[in-house]
């Protein structure tokens, strides 16, 4: 709502996981932008980030709005070979739209708080998203990609949607002159939302049915039936998309075509373009493509004979020790890799929350509790990020929590890097201390540097990691919040940089001599490795 400079623009690039690959639950961005008011740009391949994001922020000077920009995994993890010469793009900027006196980018005002707010909102609705729109036109960012002279059937998809469409109708055998020839129109959405609307008017005359094709919740779908809604009964084609012909707000439901849950494959794809081709066109080729992704789709279908085996620690984590609690105490999980220990040791750890909320659960919890006193466990970098408030927040209500931070040095869970911004061991004990935290113990696999560096808060106890459990001991009986800081680098950090000569080599090796070896796995139970 503020605005954006005429030289400036916003881009707000969302990571979504419409799978919850990589996320504690499944997500979409489209319907939280679409709240704030934020146009929505969603590319389909690597180049395509290059060029909608000329776009955007071309599209966020022209209207004064910030744009969301839609990114996932399946296209940021991949590689492509792209024009990068940004001159080949003709931006055009809206000529016709009917620009505000004071135009649209964001200006001083000594209007007080509440005028300025009114304002604010009044301009966007009034004209900075129809400026957005205006853009979209002009530039053409929605197209049709795929026409028939007596087209029947639309398809209207987005983003990863698009290429999936794509590739669903070459698993059928159908090319653009075959999709011609059947009577199909496809239509390719660069802008979610707004949805640009003289586009799809120009897209859905004539056709008998759209089928929209999106993952997650609608929001393609909903503004195009909203869109076509007022025309006349007899011209206005049939929208189908997350459900068949029946709809979705009725008693008896209808049946999913294309489910909003997780994320969906090409061959789900296939199977409803073919069933909606079928209505009005029959293809022995299509059906027998048809009956071969099916086949193909059983087979990978049919479990695997082999042991299943659930994740775990890696060879040599820290968490293998660090997530354990004395027998009678209970620790909570959060976002990391120790979020396994739910699985490992299930019957004492319990109860994940989300990045920086580590410890707020037992805030409320905690005068209902038969327990006096739970572990929660916080990874360095989420206490970095956003896990000190909520430490904070445990100092200001007196709860009785010990939080062990698990200081491994990198972001192990997605790949090694270090954590942004400088946070030392020591900077991170002054910080506790300086929080109120009035015990620190802190647990190390080499305690020899700490007693060689600055000093550290008087608050702070030094240990060796064979007294892990005496400390955690301890600590459980201490009114109010403590700190555990247990301080060993990521095993497969560690490994990574002894591979670059970036660390030392041990000078001592463990090794099973498997000539007495009986198989018992007690080193294993031991280590819990």
């Amino acid at each position: 709502h503020a605005g954006t400079a005429k030289h400036g623009g916003v881009l707000l690039v969302a990571g979504d996981d419409h799978g919850a690959y990589s996320s504690t639950l499944p997500h979409q961005s489209d319907h939280l932008f679409a709240a704030c008011m934020v146009p929505v740009l969603y590319p389909c391949n690597v180049q395509e980030y290059l060029d909608l994001g000329l776009h955007a922020w071309a599209m966020s000077r022209f209207s004064g709005c910030a744009v969301g920009f839609k990114a996932l995994a399946d296209t940021v993890e991949s590689s492509a070979s792209v024009d990068a010469n940004p001159f080949r793009l003709n931006l055009v900027l809206p000529s016709s739209f009917a620009m505000p006196k004071q135009g649209l980018n964001n200006r001083l005002s000594t209007d007080t708080l509440g005028v300025q707010a009114k304002a604010q909102e009044a301009l966007m609705q009034d004209y900075k998203i129809y400026a957005a729109i205006a853009y979209a036109r002009a530039n053409k960012l929605n197209r049709t990609m795929i026409d028939s002279a007596h087209a029947k059937l639309g398809i209207m998809a987005s983003g990863k949607s698009y290429l999936d469409v794509l590739e669903a109708l070459e698993e059928l055998g159908i090319d653009e002159t075959r999709a011609g020839e059947i009577g199909i129109r496809v239509y390719k959405v660069a802008m979610p939302w707004p949805l640009e609307p003289e586009g799809v008017r120009e897209f859905a005359q004539g056709l008998d049915e759209i089928l929209v094709v999106e993952e997650k919740r609608q929001i393609v779908e909903y503004q195009l039936k909203e869109q076509l809604y007022n025309w006349r009964e007899d011209v206005r084609p049939r929208v189908v998309g997350k459900f068949d012909e029946k709809g979705e707000w009725v008693n008896d439901r209808g049946d999913w075509l294309l489910t909003s849950k997780a994320d969906f494959s090409v061959a789900q794809i296939a199977r409803v373009i073919a069933a909606r081709i079928a209505k009005f066109h029959t293809s022995a080729m299509i059906e027998e493509r048809l009956a071969f992704l099916q086949a193909k789709e059983s087979q990978l279908s049919k479990a695997a004979n082999m042991p299943a085996r659930s994740a775990y620690y890696c060879a040599g984590c820290p968490h293998n020790t660090s997530t354990r609690v004395p027998d009678g105490s209970l620790a909570l999980a959060g976002i990391g890799c120790h979020v396994m220990a739910t699985s490992i040791f299930p019957e004492s750890n319990k109860l994940t929350t989300h990045m920086g909320g580590e410890g707020a659960p037992w805030i409320g919890q905690s005068a209902f509790s038969k327990l006096d006193h739970v572990f929660q466990n916080l990874g360095d970098g989420t206490y970095f990020h956003s896990g000190s408030l909520a430490i904070r927040a445990a100092i200001a209500a007196k709860v009785n929590i010990t939080y062990k931070i698990l200081y491994n040095d990198a972001v192990a869970m997605t790949g090694g890097q270090p954590v942004d911004g400088s946070l030392s061991v020591w900077q991170l004990a002054w910080q506790l201390a300086a929080e109120g935290v009035e015990r620190i113990a802190l647990v190390s696999a080499d305690t020899k540097r700490y007693q060689q560096s600055d000093p550290l808060p008087a608050s702070v106890s030094l240990h060796e990691r064979h007294e892990l459990d005496a400390v955690q001991r301890e600590l459980r009986t201490i009114k109010g919040v403590t700190v555990l800081l247990y301080d060993q680098v990521c095993a497969s950090e560690k490994r990574r940089r002894q591979k670059k000569g970036a660390w030392p080599l041990p000078v001592e090796r463990v090794f099973i001599n498997e000539a007495v070896c009986e198989g018992c796995g007690d080193c294993g139970e031991q280590s819990n490795c």
